[in-house]
């Protein structure tokens, strides 16, 4: 699998990219709200996610692993297939769609094209308790980290605890990454 990319924007097509990495042409969609968040030139880094089908071999691309951990959580829900995980997370940040999960808020996520009433409302049962980011923490960088970690399987208070510990040594302006993988290592010993 490709887990991912490291190389050079080539193209830049909404929703796809093609990435140069070492002189082979990767095409890779990725949220719209990805694009802002992309640099123009010089190296880039996407956490991918590959989706197989009969017809086609998919690569979808995020700036970070959280963006991704949501793209692989929303693709559980029966009948949400990649193009509505792309359309929501093209919508709605990490933490808004945390909140709309968490006061199930079937209004905010029937604002995403593609997503109706019923998929909102499926949406919510099958994702009920698995709402990753504490509306309460405010930073995003922690709440990017704590969804991934609740993607991964911890317990929501298991992963907010181990993020708050991270925080403590790395500070408040430490990257999702470093948070997680500083977690990751805290919850290991």
């Amino acid at each position: 699998m490709i887990s991912r990319l490291t190389g050079v924007i080539l193209e830049r097509s909404p929703p796809q990219l093609v990435i140069d990495v070492r002189g082979v042409g990767y095409e890779v969609e990725v949220p719209l709200s990805a694009f802002a968040e992309l640099p123009d030139t010089g190296e880039v880094i996407l956490y991918t996610q590959l989706v197989v089908r009969e017809d086609a071999h998919l690569l979808y691309g995020f700036p970070n692993p959280a963006r991704r951990a949501w793209f692989r959580l929303l693709l559980r829900v029966n009948g949400i297939g990649p193009r509505v995980a792309l359309a929501i997370l093209s919508t709605l940040s990490d933490g808004e769609l945390a909140d709309a999960l968490a006061q199930e808020d079937v209004g905010r996520l029937i604002r995403v094209p593609g997503v109706g009433r019923k998929t909102a409302e499926r949406l919510l049962v099958e994702l009920r308790g698995h709402a990753p980011v504490s509306p309460s923490m405010p930073v995003r960088a922690a709440d990017e980290a704590v969804g991934a970690l609740a993607v991964l399987g911890y317990k929501p208070h298991e992963a907010r605890a181990a993020i708050e510990r991270a925080l403590v040594t790395l500070g408040s302006k430490a990257a999702s990454e470093d948070l997680i993988r500083a977690a990751l290592q805290g919850m290991a010993r």
